[in-house]
């Protein structure tokens, strides 16, 4: 019989690809994390890892297995998922990641929504930038996490999770008022605000720009779109910014909006879209969609 945490490891290593980062991911050694992988190619009577120095790759009968243990851990979580319906209602704890701008104007009004009709739930929320949810949801230190792309910059499936559209959101040039620019083509010579190379924002407004001719010259750099909207309004420069977060902007900031949306996902580990906890926290988030309150 295949132990089911061995599994989960290969998977791990299938995702991560080195032993030294599954290592760090589940708080074990390195060593550790070696002696399960062997013990699970004991299980499975075939070779799974080959390895070349200090590289290890999966074999033919590894990837077979990686794909098998997908479908396993889901299976689990859809016996968790039955298994919690049974009680009266969702209750327990449930964790929730979402990016900043999210924290501020849609968790508020579905975290107290969640509170007066599921008063057993323990609700606890991380800020976390959408990078970093898939490997907090296949780690389990979070249950539900909100992910984002953009039409121009879309994302690949991660076959461990499944999700559902919550929200597309129109992306906004913000300028200074007293910019002549109004268009994004006749920004190309002024000072921009970009957030750190590297990030999915910063490819984003380098993929627009590009697409109206011209390359973007960077002034500062930041994450916080917050921030990005106090420099904007100081005259420090231009931006691309959502629509949640130019819900209420400083004084002294012109928004245009652009043809690119961004689109944003409620994710959960496959298989437990039908448990109660994560299902009340859709809801509630589908709901708080539709009357986001500023911040």
């Amino acid at each position: 019989m295949l132990d089911v945490r061995r599994l989960r490891l290969l998977s791990d290593l299938h995702r991560l690809g080195t032993i030294a980062a599954v290592a760090e991911a589940r708080a074990y050694t390195p060593s550790a994390v070696s002696q399960q992988l062997s013990a699970l190619e004991r299980e499975a009577g075939v070779p799974l890892l080959e390895r070349t120095g200090r590289r290890v790759a999966l074999t033919a009968a590894g990837q077979v297995l990686v794909r098998h243990a997908e479908a396993v851990l889901a299976a689990l979580e859809e016996a968790d998922a039955a298994i919690a319906a049974v009680r009266a209602g969702p209750a327990g704890p449930i964790r929730i990641g979402a990016f900043p701008s999210a924290v501020r104007t849609l968790l508020p009004q579905a975290l107290v929504a969640l509170g007066r009709d599921h008063p057993a739930l323990e609700l606890m929320v991380t800020e976390l930038d959408p990078v970093a949810v898939p490997a907090a949801l296949r780690e389990r230190s979070l249950d539900v996490g909100l992910l984002h792309d953009y039409d121009i910059a879309p994302a690949e499936a991660d076959p461990a999770l499944d999700s559902v559209p919550l929200l597309q959101e129109t992306v906004f040039l913000a300028e200074p008022a007293g910019t002549a620019a109004g268009a994004l083509a006749e920004t190309a010579s002024l000072p921009w605000i970009l957030a750190t190379p590297g990030t999915l924002c910063h490819e984003v407004t380098q993929r627009v720009c590009r697409a109206a001719g011209f390359t973007p010259r960077a002034r500062h750099h930041a994450d916080d779109f917050a921030t990005v909207l106090a420099l904007v309004a100081a005259g420090q420069g231009v931006s691309l910014v959502p629509e949640l977060a130019a819900v209420t902007p400083p004084a002294g900031i012109r928004l245009t909006a652009l043809a690119t949306r961004r689109r944003t996902r409620v994710a959960f580990r496959r298989g437990a879209a039908t448990h109660p906890a994560v299902a009340a926290v859709v809801a509630a988030l589908d709901i708080a969609t539709r009357r986001p309150s500023g911040g």
